[in-house]
């Protein structure tokens, strides 16, 4: 069974159901973490922006180009199918089908769970296959296990996937500005001259300094002598 104990440090939706007892374990469960959590964040950005590519931006900019639609009235329905899609297949269904193997969860207890799991929260008062009066519970626990851990892997994908979707919306993007630190253009303007001044004087600098080592450099050349000049005239 320890497979079902090490994923829970790198999902942040941890039950707490599953604990170490042992300093050891502790030990092993905080260096497992520090070192698996990033490179599971790692992951998890990396699949995301390749996943939002093919299904987002490629999507709404081929219904634009094909049909002339607006892009930004594209988006906004792509985004809301696309949320709808997501919430259906990892909470709607999965709220359904655990309502039906859990005795003792009704519908709204297992959207719960689904919603408790996906967000990262993890409370740990609703846990599957921890009844004792489940069939089969030993097999049931082991297929929960690794459906469960596929099924909040591709929840987290779905979710971030519909997060960064609406983030890429113009209404949004514009709402977001209203955040961001403003810079005054005029300090900004005096900061680049200023800037540009020392830059122009500093090079002027260096080229005088360049030619008055390129002249202490030069070797000495005497003037030629008038009776040399002189010679050299008659002739």
């Amino acid at each position: 069974m320890l497979f079902t104990r090490c994923p829970p440090p790198l999902a942040p939706a941890g039950y707490g159901h599953t604990v170490p007892l042992s300093d050891g374990g502790k030990a092993f469960c905080i260096v497992y973490s520090v070192i698996g959590i990033p490179f599971t964040l790692l992951f998890l950005t990396a699949v995301v922006q390749r996943v939002t590519i093919h299904v987002t931006r490629r999507p709404v900019l081929y219904v634009h180009v094909r049909w002339g639609f607006s892009k930004q009235v594209v988006a906004i329905v792509h985004a809301v199918l696309l949320g709808f899609l997501t919430m259906s297949c990892f909470f709607f269904i999965p709220a359904a089908v655990f309502s039906v193997l859990e005795d003792d969860w009704n519908f709204l207890e297992s959207f719960y769970f689904c919603f408790i799991s996906l967000s990262t929260i993890g409370l740990g008062d609703y846990v599957p296959g921890e009844g004792y009066n489940q069939k089969f519970r030993e097999l049931y626990k082991i297929g929960i296990t690794c459906e469960y851990r596929g099924y909040l892997l591709l929840g987290l994908i779905a979710m971030l996937v519909v997060l960064e979707t609406f983030c890429e919306l113009h209404e949004l993007k514009k709402f977001r500005k209203m955040f961001y630190v403003k810079k005054d253009k005029d300090e900004d303007q005096v900061h680049i001259i200023e800037h540009d001044q020392l830059s122009f004087s500093s090079i002027t600098d260096q080229a005088a300094s360049a030619k008055e080592d390129q002249k202490q450099n030069e070797p000495f050349v005497a003037p030629p002598s008038p009776a040399l000049a002189d010679g050299s005239a008659n002739q």
